[in-house]
Parts: C-alpha cells; sequence; structure tokens
C-alpha cells in the first residue's frame, strides 16, 4: 500500500496506528533542494563547512561546486516519518544512514519509507528508507526503528512560521574590500557631491581605502554642505567650477588629462554627466552600458544584470557590446568562463518578441567567438536563469540554466524593475558602474545605501585595475578592448582636452534632449 496526497492532508495531519500498518506500506515525499534550504540548515545546526556554503571554495573541491548538508537528508526522512507514516505519535528509536552521492541545488528528492517488519510486543516497526533523486539514482539509504502509535490522532496541520535568509550586507561589504585592498587607491573625480548623500559618499570611499577623491564642484558651496554635514574637505582637492553642465565637462577633461582613473556622479542628473562622457573622446567604439553587480540571499553567487541604467531599447549590436562589458567585469572578478543567460518572457524563439530573436542571434554571435570567453545561452526566461529545478521541470538542458553569471535583460525598464525587485523586496546588496568608456564611471542614485555607494567604487578600483591598462588613456584603448577607431581619437595631453572645451556648448543641449527621450538612472 502506497500512502497518497490529498487535498484535504493540506488541512489536516493525521497519523496511522500500528494494528492500521502492514509490512510494504510505504509513504513520500518530494522536496527540491534550494540555496535557501542549505543556508537554514547550516544556520539552524552551526555547521558552516565552506563546501556547503561559499561556492568558491566548493567549486575547487571534488564535487565541483555547493552541495546540500548529508543531514539534510536525513531530516526529510525524519518528516516522512513523523507526518506521514507512521505519523503524529511516532517515538523514533534509531537511523542508519548511507550517503551514495551529493545533492546539488535543484536537485528533486523523493523520499521514500517502506515498512520491513512489525514487532507487536512493542509496536516497533523497522523501515527502509532511501532519497532518489530526479534521475532515479540513490543518494541516501538507511533503516529506521520507530514505535508506532497505538491511538489515532487527528490535528489542524500547522502553519510553518516564515523564515528568510537575510544577507549581512556590512559582512559583504567586509569581504569585497578584503579583495580589492591589494590593488591600492585609485583618483576619482567626484562631479558635482553637492549634497550631503553625495559628498559622503565619496569621502566614506576614502575612508575605506579605494579612492583619493578630486571634488568637482562650486568650492563654495562644497564647504557649506561640508560644514552642515559636519564633513571636512580641507585635505582633498577640489577643482572649482560654477555649475553642473562645467562641472561635467571638468570631470571629462580631468580623465581625458589622465589626472584620474575614474569619474562618479555626484548631485547632478545622470544625463548631464553622460552627456559630457558622450560628446567627448572618452567615447570609444563601444556602446557604454552599466552593470548591476548582485548579490541575493536566494543564490549561491554574486550576478550581474545589464543593462538596467543606461540603455533604453538597445539594439542588437547595442546588446553585443552590452555583453561584451558584462563579461569584461566578471573577467575581472576571476570568472574565467561567465555564464551568461539572455533574459526574455519565455525560453523559445518567437518571430512576435524581437527580445527572444535577439537572444539567439547573441548566442550565434558568442558561438563564432564574437563576444568573448563565455557560455551564452538564451532565450531563457528568469526562472528557468536562475532556478535549475525550473529549467529540468520545462525540459532545458543548458550550462547556464540555474547557474548564470550575468543576465542580459530586453531593455532598460525590465532591468531596473528587477534589480530594485531584487534589492528592495529581495534583501538583495548591489553596486553599479559604467563600462565601455575609457573610464569606469559610478553612478549612483540617490536612493542607494551608504553600502551600495562605496561598494560601487570597489568595483570601479577593479575595472580600473584589471579592465583598463594603466597606460589606457595615454594608449586610446577601450576597457576591455581597442578598435583602430579608437585608437587616435584621444590626445590626453591636449588635443582631446580641447576638443572637449570645444564641445561644452553642445552638452547642455544633449543633455536636455536625452531628458526630454526619457530619464534613465538618477
Amino acid at each position: 500500500m502506497t500512502s497518497t496526497f490529498s487535498y484535504e492532508d493540506l488541512e489536516v495531519l493525521r497519523n496511522r496506528t500500528f494494528d492500521e500498518i502492514a509490512v510494504g506500506d510505504r509513504a513520500s515525499i518530494e522536496r527540491t533542494l534550494t540555496t535557501a534550504d542549505i543556508q537554514l540548515f547550516a544556520a539552524m545546526s552551526g555547521d558552516i563547512n565552506p563546501q556547503h556554503i561559499d561556492p568558491e571554495f566548493a567549486a575547487s573541491t571534488r564535487f565541483h561546486g555547493v552541495i546540500a548538508h548529508g543531514m539534510w537528508g536525513g531530516a526529510l526522512i525524519s518528516a516522512v516519518l513523523g507526518t506521514r507514516l507512521p505519523g503524529p505519535g511516532t517515538i523514533y528509536l534509531s537511523q542508519t544512514l548511507k550517503f551514495h552521492a551529493p545533492v546539488r541545488v535543484g536537485d528533486v528528492l523523493t523520499v521514500t519509507v517502506t515498512v520491513a517488519s512489525k514487532e507487536r510486543a512493542q509496536h516497533r516497526l523497522n523501515l527502509d528508507c532511501v532519497c532518489v533523486n530526479q534521475d532515479g539514482k540513490t543518494v541516501i539509504s538507511g533503516e529506521a526503528a520507530v514505535i508506532a502509535p497505538a491511538e489515532r490522532i487527528e490535528r489542524p496541520r500547522g502553519t510553518l512560521p516564515q523564515v528568510r535568509i537575510a544577507l549581512q550586507h556590512g559582512d559583504d561589504l567586509v569581504r569585497l574590500l578584503q579583495y580589492v585592498r591589494p590593488l591600492g587607491r585609485l583618483k576619482m573625480a567626484v562631479v558635482y557631491p553637492c549634497d550631503a548623500v553625495s559628498l559622503s559618499a565619496a569621502l566614506d570611499a576614502h575612508a575605506a581605502g579605494l579612492i583619493e577623491p578630486v571634488l568637482v564642484g562650486p568650492r563654495a558651496r562644497l564647504a557649506a554642505v561640508a560644514q552642515q554635514s559636519d564633513l571636512s574637505i580641507d585635505h582633498f582637492s577640489v577643482h572649482d567650477v560654477p555649475d553642473t553642465r562645467t562641472a561635467a565637462v571638468r570631470g571629462v577633461e580631468l580623465a581625458l588629462k589622465g589626472e584620474v582613473d575614474a569619474l562618479m556622479k555626484g548631485s547632478l542628473h545622470t544625463d548631464e554627466l553622460m552627456a559630457a562622457v558622450v560628446a567627448s573622446p572618452l567615447r570609444t567604439g563601444r556602446r557604454m552600458s552599466h552593470c548591476f553587480l548582485m548579490q541575493s540571499p536566494a543564490y549561491p553567487r554574486p550576478f550581474i544584470i545589464t543593462d538596467a541604467a543606461i540603455n533604453i531599447a538597445p539594439t542588437l549590436q547595442d546588446k553585443a557590446d552590452i555583453l561584451r562589458n558584462a563579461v569584461d567585469l566578471a573577467h575581472a572578478f576571476g570568472v574565467a568562463r561567465p555564464r551568461v543567460a539572455i533574459l526574455a518572457a519565455v525560453e523559445t524563439v518567437n518571430p512576435h518578441m524581437p527580445a527572444t530573436l535577439d537572444a539567439a542571434a547573441l548566442c550565434k554571435m558568442a558561438d563564432r567567438g564574437q563576444i568573448g570567453d563565455a557560455i551564452v545561452d538564451g532565450p531563457l526566461a528568469f526562472d528557468n536563469a536562475v532556478s535549475a529545478a525550473a529549467a529540468r521541470t520545462k525540459g532545458i538542458v543548458s550550462e547556464v540554466a540555474g547557474s548564470a553569471d550575468i543576465l542580459v535583460v530586453p531593455d532598460l525598464e525590465s532591468g531596473n524593475m528587477l534589480a530594485k525587485q531584487l534589492e528592495y523586496l529581495g534583501g538583495a546588496a548591489s553596486a553599479g558602474i559604467v563600462l565601455g568608456a575609457r573610464v569606469p564611471i559610478v553612478l549612483t542614485s540617490r536612493a542607494d545605501p551608504r553600502e551600495s555607494r562605496i561598494a560601487s567604487c570597489a568595483v570601479a578600483l577593479v575595472a580600473v585595475r584589471r579592465i583598463v591598462q594603466p597606460d589606457a588613456i595615454a594608449a586610446g584603448t577601450v576597457m576591455g578592448s581597442a578598435t583602430p577607431s579608437d585608437r587616435g581619437c584621444a590626445d590626453a595631453g591636449g588635443a582631446g582636452v580641447a576638443w572637449v572645451r570645444a564641445a561644452a556648448p553642445r552638452i547642455r543641449d544633449a543633455a536636455a534632449s536625452r531628458r526630454e527621450g526619457g530619464r534613465t538612472h538618477e
């Protein structure tokens, strides 16, 4: 006899007495392993073996990735005994377990207990226990001995409390700072930091050992903001300029001269800063794009979302550059061959859905070596990109599905909503920079927390040291790669700067035009 699950079981928990149970009776439950299961088991048990919770370490072991704690499977056997067969009133006597194969995130286990023998004198049952994965492979086996209840018990099924594993964002920031500390500080032009939030962000990044800020803005206003916020800017270089437009031009000028390694947006609007960059030789043959580097408690590794801040409705060629920029950033963080998911609403190519056509084309471009060293797959719906179980249910066989390092979104709106949903509803930590120009650009939102701003500067430091070569400005190389047309367009000694100054009157018009067409990242 096999115990089956009915709708009534959703509301009522009932047992089976010793006399009602026969040899050969069995009961099963099914459970899909998630990252949250592993994290919760580690938190509950105190078993923080890096094999279970550290993806980087786990990748170097014989298992080549994170696996579940062995006793997680043992706990599932206990759940069957305590809730299904015999059920409430059962007393555990003993349990043996043998572990035959690892259990990985996304694996679906069917946990079955079968009555092997009965001992009437003590109402004792001996049961064979087995956990089988979705491929029919036995991963755990064992034997249990229990005392079965003598009386019927029927109770309303209790509701489990909601347990949320929250990332300690401070700890994540500490680990990131430890990772980048050997790279030294970089000089960063902080463009128009004329409010407490943007000015304190620059000073926080300096205190963290990441940057030497060069403040660009009206000196008197900067001093007033510093005084009101109890901050000191006495020891920092200040370029005194009257307004946001001039500040944006001066920041670009400093980058072209090689006096700074990166730019950071202050309290001016993104369009004003980006208009100055686009109208200058900082622009390259590659499309500029924004990368969110995120860490979510529901996903076992950091990942990149792109582009959620710059390109409103990117074309196929734009998406190719967006993808290249993200791959460069993944390489900079030591991911030798990142897994890239090209997102769409569905995982099949549909001629009426342009995002699926672009995804298919990008995959073929990757096959032809036009993207870089990465594994690219798409179209993939979001669930398939991040959940191996979802992909398996839909019959998707992919090296990327369930383990994506980079998520390329169809357009800015979908990407921005995804990133903010993960941050505000999913507890994700984030950092973000713009790549594709000759220097990285830190774009922070007014709502970003302090940790996010510091982390963004840390990401920029990695980009400068590991994507941009030390002589990038003088040589005219692109972040990540260079094209012949780019190599001669910026003379850091004078011609490029003169070009920016000549272009300055057009920058205000460019910024206004971009705002009329729809704002991007604020």
